[in-house]
């Protein structure tokens, strides 16, 4: 029955865009939901000039955001903003060029609704079905909150995007315009895995209960811990991040989500990032259910699972126990996301444990990551009060109920030996130990 609105509302991506108005705010969908029709039609009116300058906040932008709105020759057309910082907007934010919005992922949809605003929404879904709806698919985070708060929503429709349930969908009386681009979902990158990844996971795998709900985020090391994760049982997910190492632990029978406190036998995420095996694996599955940020990353709701644990990774650690994962060699290099909000959150759960994992040194053995003070100009993601679980390839440090003498001596034993003796000299003259 609402096939015929939806023709009414199809058109082409150049035609879709005309709405779009010289100062507007544009918010894309996240990673693999980015439109590539929508965001290169946007990109040539800029370049035609029949679009002067707009606003865009991104998290995460991927080639399809890259090689169009934030090419380089459309820097004077675009003021770019960003929720997260990484290697698609690294360089730009250091040249200036794109300016980083500090943020708990959590908070994001209320600072696009009560604080930076939002005109036109961009993303992909999945096809509409009999009821008119669409799903969001890989990515609800804020793209939902946008996609009603802003003056236009534009779909654009995609075959290979997974249809996803939970608060993941969008009806078609809710939308302007619609367009179709039937091409293949890019996998997301993992990155190599480093040999200690392995014995990082095994040290994390024994914090790990039977029955516990888990959080991991992205990248290498969430996927070597869900190796060592294959003898569990009953484990659950609520993640801010849904990716490839989860989908191998449900089909062992691993994850069933049968102990979960909240939402249980349910696999609740906020944004998948991973391969076509994952996208095949979520669409249509009853089990899989999305959410917005502000509702998965909400600490307090975090908490509502018992024995959560929190996995997350880090660039540095002083020997105070406070924690950066942005910043390096004198530049934003990431963004706090989910860090704290699981942090926390993990902790007040009856029998939660966070852990913040990292290989003890970097650049090919060469530098410490436990070191006496945080590079000058670093920022702290977790506060020393919020630490609890360390983990790296040469043990692990429990900092909770610990003195600040107590504290040094168990960083201290996790970091490389080769920099032990230098890090305890260091103690010393900073009157910890």
């Amino acid at each position: 029955m609402y096939e015929k609105e939806y023709q009414g509302k199809l058109t082409t991506p150049e035609q879709a865009v005309k709405s779009i108005q010289k100062g507007d705010m544009l918010v894309h969908g996240l990673t693999m939901a980015e439109p590539p029709a929508l965001l290169k039609a946007v990109a040539d009116r800029l370049r035609g000039g029949d679009l002067e300058k707009i606003r865009m906040f991104s998290v995460i932008p991927l080639d399809s955001v890259c090689s169009t709105i934030l090419a380089p020759d459309l820097v004077d057309c675009v003021e770019a903003y960003s929720g997260f910082v990484d290697s698609g907007t690294r360089g730009l934010v250091s040249a200036g060029l794109n300016y980083y919005v500090p943020n708990h992922l959590h908070q994001i949809p209320r600072l696009l609704e009560e604080f930076i605003g939002v005109d036109v929404c961009i993303t992909t879904v999945s096809p509409m079905d009999d009821a008119g709806y669409f799903s969001f698919g890989t990515a609800n985070d804020f793209t939902s909150t946008a996609a009603r708060a802003a003056r236009v929503l534009i779909v654009e429709v995609n075959r290979n995007m997974p249809r996803v349930f939970g608060d993941s969908l969008i009806h078609i009386s809710e939308v302007d315009a619609v367009v179709e681009n039937h091409q293949a979902i890019s996998d997301f990158p993992c990155g190599e895995k480093q040999p200690e990844a392995d014995i990082i996971g095994k040290n994390i795998s024994k914090l790990v209960p039977n029955g516990a709900t888990i959080q991991m985020g992205i990248g290498v090391l969430p996927n070597a811990v869900a190796e060592q994760l294959e003898n569990h049982s009953d484990l659950g997910i609520h993640t801010e991040v849904f990716g490839p190492g989860m989908v191998h632990l449900i089909k062992k029978g691993v994850i069933t989500g049968e102990k979960k406190t909240l939402h249980p036998r349910k696999h609740v995420f906020t944004v998948a990032q991973g391969d076509q095996e994952m996208l095949e694996f979520m669409n249509q599955n009853p089990a899989m259910e999305s959410y917005p940020c502000s509702y998965v990353n909400n600490p307090a709701v975090i908490a509502k699972n018992d024995r959560m644990i929190s996995i997350n990774s880090l660039i540095q650690v002083d020997l105070r126990g406070q924690c950066n994962a942005e910043y390096l060699a004198g530049h934003q290099y990431s963004g706090t996301g989910g860090q704290l909000d699981f942090v926390r959150g993990a902790f007040d759960s009856s029998g939660g444990k966070s852990i913040l994992a990292f290989y003890s040194t970097a650049r090919k053995g060469t530098v410490s990551r436990v070191v006496d003070h945080l590079d000058p100009g670093a920022m702290v993601t977790t506060p020393r009060m919020d630490t609890h679980y360390l983990v790296t390839e040469y043990g692990v440090a429990n900092l909770k109920g610990k003195s600040t003498r107590e504290r040094a001596h168990e960083i201290i034993n996790i970091a490389h030996p080769r920099f032990r003796e230098e890090l305890y000299r260091r103690a010393e003259e900073m009157y910890i130990i």
